[in-house]
């Protein structure tokens, strides 16, 4: 989805390079699916009889090594994939990818054993110890299990007990159990003895790990070397809330636009630890990026009291919820509680044309909730724009009924939207009550 004529330009954005979208790497991603799981098919065909728990089990097998190329692929922070599709929905379908290639070799395991009992005519527990035996499945095992052991720490109910640097540390286990894992693949039957396809597949590998060396490495280690970020002050904004304002040389390289966000390590002892994902909550400019963040747990509550002069890496920008995405003349901007962030930076920057009118819902509990009420303000007086505040817990302003009565000509409106799960959830529906086609709603949720 595009800009409308002029608003690429208005905004000032630089040419970008390409960006992924969600139709054409699904396209991409189901026909290698299709790939993976019909050679062992053509092979089976091909040659010696083999029993149906075979032919499970070399399918099953080829379509987890695809599966698991597929997870690294979304989470190796590409900037073609986090700008195009958003890194919120590279980390549901990483979810949804992560399950089944945990279920995939769970049912190549048991396969291969089932099979190579039935052909030996051994029982299951010898069959298990000779399949062990077999080239590369020592390290292929425990590969297995340190994928379990990650996929249980992913559990949602496990997650809400972790830490998140403890969830974190766990969930790196993967790259390991794919490294032990690696050699077995190579070594299996439906690559060993086809030297072309072994190639290709070690390449489809090499490439991958390379992205994320790459984008998860060397880009932040080079954008830390080159930018220079440091926090230049921390402000007030609310209980609990505060404003952090990193500084640094040659911002206007990172190419941030307002609605992005990024993943903030501030080089302290206590947090340099960990990545925060923050969005801009003002336009970014040459020698400044400002994030807002709110005490919600462990690490939020720390950098309430940040130093100013902390070094600071930030890995991004990510995100695809900006301008780039409108494609109405009319806006309708959307913000519950701290979710205010990228809103506000949009409010500011949203290219608005004669007769375009860009209107700004807040919803907070109480008045000492608002975040940036004056900066609000005064933008909405400097760009001509509306903005209106919903105060209290009730949501029926934000029902289907009440956004048909606020703004009647929903439906022909682009509607950007950030806020708490439970808050977005429920605007989600009421926009889907109010007819609002899918396409026009543009949102980065992360909690996911």
């Amino acid at each position: 989805m595009s800009a409308p004529a002029g608003h690429a330009a208005a905004s000032g954005l630089p040419v970008r390079a390409w960006v992924a979208d969600r139709a054409t790497v699904l396209t991409v991603l189901w026909f290698g699916a299709l790939v993976a799981g019909t050679w062992p098919l053509v092979l089976a065909a091909a040659g010696p009889d083999l029993p149906l728990i075979g032919v499970v089990a070399h399918v099953s097998g080829m379509l987890a090594g695809y599966g698991v190329l597929v997870l690294l692929v979304l989470m190796a922070r590409s900037p073609a994939l986090e700008r195009g599709i958003g890194a919120d929905v590279l980390a549901r379908w990483h979810g949804l990818a992560g399950r089944a290639v945990v279920g995939l070799v769970l049912l190549h395991a048991v396969g291969a054993v089932a099979a190579w009992a039935q052909l030996t005519g051994v029982g299951l527990l010898l069959g298990s110890w000779q399949v062990l035996g077999m080239p590369a499945m020592p390290a292929a095992a425990v590969g297995t299990v340190l994928m379990l052991v990650a996929a249980a720490a992913s559990v949602r109910a496990a997650r809400r007990t972790l830490r998140h640097e403890t969830w974190h540390g766990l969930h790196l286990l993967m790259y390991l159990a794919v490294a032990l894992g690696f050699a077995h693949m190579l070594a299996g039957p439906d690559l060993v003895g086809h030297r072309v396809l072994q190639i290709c597949w070690a390449l489809a590998y090499t490439h991958v790990a390379a992205l994320l060396v790459r984008h998860r490495v060397l880009t932040p280690l080079r954008q830390a070397a080159r930018h220079r970020m440091r926090v230049g002050g921390v402000r007030p904004e609310g209980p609990g809330v505060v404003s952090i304002s990193v500084t640094g040389d040659h911002l206007a390289e990172l190419h941030a636009e307002p609605g992005q966000f990024f993943r903030w390590r501030f080089l302290t002892p206590d947090l340099w630890r960990t990545a925060h994902p923050f969005s801009l909550s003002a336009a970014p400019t040459a020698t400044e990026l400002r994030l807002t963040v709110k005490a919600l747990g462990d690490g939020s509550t720390d950098l309430q009291d940040v130093p100013v002069g902390t070094w600071v890496i930030a890995e991004g920008p990510y995100g695809a919820v900006t301008s780039a995405r409108r494609s109405h003349r009319n806006v309708l901007l959307i913000a519950g509680g701290v979710g205010i962030t990228p809103m506000r930076a949009l409010f500011e920057t949203l290219p608005l044309g004669p007769g375009e009118d860009l209107l700004l819902l807040y919803r907070a509990r109480t008045p000492e909730e608002l975040l940036f009420r004056e900066e609000l303000d005064a933008i909405a007086v400097r760009r001509g724009a509306r903005v209106g505040y919903l105060l209290g817990a009730e949501r029926e302003p934000l029902s289907a009924g009440g956004l048909q009565r606020m703004v009647p000509d929903l439906v022909d409106r682009d509607v950007y939207l950030c806020g708490s799960p439970g808050l977005t959830s429920a605007v989600r529906a009421s926009l889907r009550t109010a007819g609002l086609p899918p396409g026009q709603l543009h949102e980065e949720r992360f909690a996911f």
